[in-house]
């Protein structure tokens, strides 16, 4: 059973702001997360020095999220914007 997706204001937003295609493709890698996080386990690291906050890489860009009960997405960003 997949984990339920929790998108913060800014997240909406940034999906809201790039092109559908791109939009569509983050949005399906993130219920792909919930669902089976193993399969993306290449591209998720853990963030450090930031208090259970993990990184998953979808080409340039980065989703940065906390997975507990629910998985929370907190940002989405471009690769250069994503760490400030």
């Amino acid at each position: 059973m997949p984990k339920r997706i929790l998108y913060s204001r800014d997240a909406e937003k940034a999906l809201k702001r790039m092109d559908e295609a791109t939009s569509k493709r983050i949005r399906s890698k993130i219920r792909l997360l919930a669902a089976e996080p193993s399969v993306l386990a290449n591209n998720i690291k853990a963030m450090k020095g930031s208090g259970g906050l993990m990184r998953l890489r979808i080409g340039d860009w980065r989703v940065i999220y906390r997975d507990e009960v629910i998985l929370d997405v907190i940002r989405i960003a471009a690769r250069g914007s994503a760490y400030d």
